[in-house]
């Protein structure tokens, strides 16, 4: 065997051994995805069923998650329907907030639930849109004094944006904060907040806007990717067959020289 012939068959297991990684990693991903798909499906079923069930109200939503957090992800998503009087001075704005594309705030405040032992929960009510000249200045808010009865479904708090570590956004020196920890905020206000938080839905009311992101799991995201992932692992088993079976014999091999 010629040196020639010697490095080209090296170049094919080269080659060869590429191409069976590939097709074994990408054929993985793609399961992985496929996975992720399952679990998702499951959990959207999960989202569907609670969903479904009938709101709860005060007693019941007492009873089920008086202090234990692990009760409280238990009712993630259940609808509710609740009766009590809006603590308006401890409503936060959570800046840099965004509804259909427009920056603004999320109003959030606290609901003293009526004929209870003060229980608290914090109600996400709505968004309201930004003062581009003055940030400081707040649009108001048109909040009933009285007892109110609001209908949503409990959600996690609003999700965590980037902050300085310098930045006062999540202790009690302003209504505008970037974020708000349950706990710390509990601890602030000393009030009883339940280890959970609601979303009101229904329409615009009150100069808050409610229109919330449409509950989903994602699950054709995951399909997609494994579609993606397959299709490549398929593409690379055809370049190899192709370029490294097909064209080898019907090519000439190279001639020693000799």
């Amino acid at each position: 065997m010629t040196s020639a012939q010697r490095a080209w068959g090296l170049r094919f297991w080269l080659i060869t051994l590429a191409a069976v990684a590939s097709i074994i990693v990408t054929a993985s991903l793609g399961r992985w995805q496929l996975s992720r798909a399952a679990q998702k499906q499951a959990l959207q079923s999960l989202l569907d069923q609670r969903a479904a069930l009938p709101p709860l109200d005060n007693r019941q939503l007492r009873g089920q998650a008086l202090a234990d957090a692990a009760s409280a992800q238990d009712l993630t998503h259940r609808a509710v329907r609740l009766q009590g009087r809006w603590l308006t001075q401890y409503t936060v704005y959570l800046d840099n907030r965004q509804m259909q594309g427009r920056p603004g705030f999320f109003v959030l405040t606290p609901l003293r639930l009526e004929d209870g032992d003060d229980a608290v929960v914090l109600v996400q009510r709505g968004w309201v849109p930004r003062n581009f000249q003055d940030r400081k200045l707040l649009p108001p808010l048109e909040t009933d004094p009285g007892v109110v009865q609001i209908a949503g479904r409990i959600a996690p708090p609003p999700s965590r944006l980037y902050e300085f570590d310098s930045a006062d956004g999540s202790l009690g020196s302003s209504r505008i904060r970037q974020n708000l920890k349950l706990a710390a905020f509990r601890s602030e206000t000393g009030l009883a907040l339940m280890n959970l938080s609601v979303l009101q839905t229904g329409p615009a009311s009150e100069g808050l806007q409610r229109d919330w992101p449409v509950i989903g799991a994602g699950v054709d995201k995951h399909y997609g990717y494994a579609f993606q992932w397959f299709g490549l692992s398929s593409l690379i088993a055809l370049l190899y067959v192709w370029f490294q079976l097909v064209r080898r014999f019907l090519r000439p091999r190279p001639r020693s020289l000799d």
